[in-house]
């Protein structure tokens, strides 16, 4: 229940943000949805749908402007080649946070 009503939060919180004005609001609210249902259990392909909502550009990487929740949280250690955005191999490492 804590998860549901942090991710209504931060969806309302990003919403009010102009950065997210010009995002669709479908991909934050499904992003937001699929986060708080990920645990150390989840799979690649979870993951891997996290990706593809997150990368709203579509340039095969998740910037922080992009990042939201603990991804966003973690962005810095996620960043393991510190070129200030995520790969598909790097989000995976929000398993091992979870």
């Amino acid at each position: 229940m804590k998860k549901v009503i942090g991710s209504l939060a931060l969806i309302a919180a990003l919403a009010s943000c102009n950065s997210v004005k010009n995002m669709n609001t479908s991909n934050v609210s499904d992003a937001a949805t699929l986060l708080s249902s990920l645990s150390s259990n989840s799979t690649v392909q979870q993951v891997a749908s996290l990706f593809s909502l997150l990368d709203t550009n579509n340039d095969e990487a998740i910037s922080s402007t992009e990042a939201i929740g603990s991804v966003a949280d973690n962005f810095d250690v996620l960043d393991t080649d510190n070129n200030s955005s995520l790969n598909l191999t790097e989000l995976q490492g929000i398993l091992s946070l979870l």
